[in-house]
């Protein structure tokens, strides 16, 4: 009879864990919007983050996007060969990376960058009770740890995925020309003839998107953190895989739903 009902009670558990967990994310989703009016206290850390979330980021994100690109028209061309004009290496590279790899790629990257470094800062100062002593002086610590986070990593994922995407095209070009064959005039045409404005207001959107659930989720399980230097760890291995699970899930949503 236990063999039966092991299984139940682990999915019990288990769907137990994450109703709560959704109950803490939405009611620190209501705190954080509260404390938007606490621009003295957020104000001044927003800048700071932009930085550290979305300047320190930029040499990670084009590192990725070059090989990507690098790696699409090589695999276009491989493809192409013998069945369509070669310049539609411009149009796969061009498209793939400003729809799909380009903002999928960068935000699975920086989750596990970004999100890792916001979840296990909150977390550290959890532990250390150092957000019971900023409680305790009356000072707002969700308008001091959370909110610049969020607001920084909803407006510099789209700035840096901008530019990944950007260095993907032009990894795709110079490999283009110099293994390819290919020159510069075919490569434009391919690029500029399935070119769409939607597309780049599409991959913006979605960006900013994966920024803000980046930075939520990492504030939340850094914010909900305890049991010492254990669950610090924790708190950051549960960040990055939780949200690169909704990146994936999101890019999946808005895929069927906006294009």
């Amino acid at each position: 009879m236990n063999l039966i009902l092991a299984p139940v009670r682990g999915l019990g558990r288990a769907t137990l864990a994450v109703v709560s967990a959704v109950g803490r994310g939405a009611m620190l989703s209501v705190d954080a919007g509260r404390s938007l009016r606490r621009v003295d206290q957020w104000g001044p850390h927003l800048v700071p983050q932009m930085i550290s979330i979305g300047v320190a980021s930029i040499p990670l994100a084009l590192f990725i996007a070059a090989f990507t690109g690098i790696v699409l028209a090589i695999q276009a061309s491989y493809t192409f060969v013998g069945t369509v004009p070669l310049y539609f290496v411009g149009a796969l590279v061009g498209k793939t990376m400003i729809l799909e790899l380009g903002p999928a790629l960068t935000g699975l990257a920086l989750s596990g960058r970004v999100g890792a470094s916001n979840a296990s800062e909150i977390a550290t100062m959890r532990v250390t009770e150092q957000i019971d002593a900023l409680e305790s002086l009356a000072y707002d610590p969700i308008a001091y740890l959370v909110v610049p986070r969020v607001i920084a990593g909803t407006l510099m994922f789209p700035v840096v995925i901008a530019l990944a995407i950007a260095m993907g095209i032009v990894a795709g070009w110079l490999t283009s020309i110099a293994l390819l064959d290919l020159a510069t005039p075919q490569f434009v045409r391919g690029l500029r003839l399935f070119f769409d404005t939607y597309d780049v207001q599409f991959a913006m959107f979605k960006s900013a998107t994966f920024g803000t659930t980046v930075t939520s989720v990492g504030a939340f399980f850094g914010y909900t953190c305890t049991g010492g230097a254990r669950g610090v760890g924790r708190a950051t291995t549960r960040t990055v895989v939780v949200s690169s699970m909704i990146i994936l899930v999101l890019d999946a949503f808005w895929a069927a739903t906006l294009l």
